[in-house]
């Protein structure tokens, strides 16, 4: 009865295997995202990077916020921090920059600040990502992150 059970699991597994749906291909026009990000740097005493998010030709920057370093051992919890941002985003050399400017209340956790719309560009060009963290009294020194679109 063993061996018969047996060989029947295997009929059922072989005609199992045999029988597989049809893999959806994916489609020609899907485009993936890519994400890349800029070198960090120090603004108010944070750490800061702008990063750009390329679709086909169409790039969204963001801007991220974050502590410099781990609080040091039984160091206080981080003070919240008024911080004033300033996200531009250019097609260099077709378009005048657009700039946001806006107010966040930073408090120990990573924060993202994300530009209001996406630059859409031409194949070759490049588009410019520039990201600046100000706090009182600390005057905004802004990141730079460039792309350039392959098509």
């Amino acid at each position: 009865m063993n061996r018969l059970a047996l060989l029947a699991a295997s009929a059922m597994g072989l005609v199992v295997c045999t029988i597989t749906p049809a893999a959806a291909a994916p489609s020609a026009d899907t485009t993936e995202t890519v994400t890349s990000c800029g070198a960090s740097g120090l603004q108010a005493g944070l750490a800061t990077r702008v990063c750009a998010e390329v679709t086909g030709t169409s790039v969204t920057f963001y801007g991220k916020v974050a502590l410099a370093g781990p609080p040091s051992p039984g160091s206080p919890q981080p003070v919240a921090k008024e911080l004033l941002t300033t996200l531009s985003v250019e097609v260099v050399g077709a378009a005048a920059p657009q700039t946001q400017v806006k107010p966040v209340l930073f408090t120990a956790a990573t924060i993202e600040v994300r530009a209001p719309a996406a630059a859409a560009a031409t194949c070759g060009s490049t588009v410019r990502g520039t990201f600046g963290v100000a706090a009182y009294p600390r005057a905004a020194s802004p990141v730079v992150h460039e792309v350039t679109l392959t098509c």
